[in-house]
């Protein structure tokens, strides 16, 4: 059973660890430095920790002993941009996303960029099949003044199959090792551009994509105009609206034997980013979205104003243990697949990403 996890936060990285049915915070690291994500342990047991130091530029530091110790390594940059090359900047301005796989580790960033690294992170590639795709001029910032790279979901079969998520810019999928790239995002709807391009699967702001690792046809996404779901390896999406209190949000998080099942953390609108009523609630499909449970047990229900992040909501390889985390501080933990949650703490930093190991 998973028994650790790691909370990335605005003032330090807190790694829990779980006794029983209860969790504690064992250790701290970069404490009063933005952490804006964590790699938990790879099978080579290399941790990572990318830092967002504003002045001082993105840092990435490895740990090899569990996270008790860490040093700096190389940090992904950018070629020179070259004078034609107009629009967004060719410069770092943070690592939003990080994944493994087979040994390699794939970094997401702002502006856009995708990086790998074959050594754990002591040097890295910007993949410049997908950097150079006459596409990318046409992306924009979600969120960020810059497009970014939020979601990285490997394929567990087929090692040379990749989906990235982009805001905003849809959903790309290389099933080359990163060689080539297609624009899969047919089926989403933006409503915030002109009726005539708002199907356009360019634009497309998917706020968190999701596989399923058991079947990983199937993804999720709670995208800024609602939640979508594709059977057919992100050939084509399918819109699910039956969402209770409201299809708005940030975090999702699929049960990683049960494709059915997924869990979603609505918020009012992109105006009020909120919970519905001032009270937090976790939706939970177990039907593939055909209907939604609304969860509340052990959560604030009055005057509560958390936002939950893209990577504020995870879950275990169980299915029963889940990790929320707020732009408040605050941070809950379910042990029976978010029938009833436990508060772990009201005041933490601002809570950018939760990760088990």
């Amino acid at each position: 059973m998973t028994d650790r996890a790691w909370v990335a936060t605005r003032k330090g990285l807190f790694e829990l660890r779980r006794k029983g049915s209860d969790w504690s915070i064992a250790n701290v690291s970069f404490l009063g430095e933005p952490v804006s994500m964590v790699l938990p342990p790879t099978s080579s047991s290399r941790m990572l920790a990318a830092l967002n130091l504003g002045h001082f530029g993105v840092k990435v530091h490895a740990s090899d002993d569990g996270g008790v110790n860490w040093h700096e390594v190389t940090t992904p940059a950018y070629p020179e941009q070259p004078a034609e090359a107009t629009g967004v900047a060719w410069k770092l301005v943070q690592i939003w996303s990080m994944e493994s796989r087979n040994g390699t580790i794939w970094a997401g960033t702002l502006p856009g960029g995708l990086f790998r690294s074959d050594d754990g992170g002591s040097s890295w590639k910007l993949n410049e099949a997908l950097w150079h795709k006459p596409e990318r001029t046409e992306w924009f910032g979600g969120g960020y003044d810059v497009p970014g790279i939020h979601s990285i979901a490997p394929h567990p079969t087929r090692p040379e199959e990749m989906l990235v998520g982009i805001s905003c810019g849809g959903a790309w999928v290389t099933k080359d090792d990163g060689a080539t790239w297609a624009l899969q995002a047919t089926g989403m709807r933006a409503a915030y551009m002109p009726p005539d391009q708002a199907e356009n699967p360019n634009t497309q702001d998917p706020h968190r994509i999701v596989r399923c690792p058991a079947k990983p046809d199937v993804l999720w996404t709670q995208h800024h105009n609602g939640i979508w779901k594709s059977v057919d390896d992100a050939v084509s999406w399918q819109e699910v609206t039956t969402s209770p209190l409201s299809s708005f949000g940030f975090a999702v998080a699929v049960d990683p034997s049960d494709a059915d099942t997924a869990w979603f953390v609505p918020g009012v609108a992109d105006q009020q980013r909120v919970p519905v009523a001032g009270a937090l609630a976790v939706n939970r499909t177990r039907d593939g979205g055909k209907s939604f449970e609304t969860l509340r047990k052990g959560l604030p229900q009055l005057a509560c104003y958390d936002l939950i992040y893209r990577h504020g909501l995870s879950v275990a390889p169980d299915g029963k243990q889940l990790l929320m985390g707020s732009t408040t501080g605050g941070l809950w933990a379910s042990g029976d697949a978010g029938d009833s949650w436990a508060t772990l703490s009201n005041h933490l930093p601002p809570i950018y990403a939760v990760r088990f190991g």
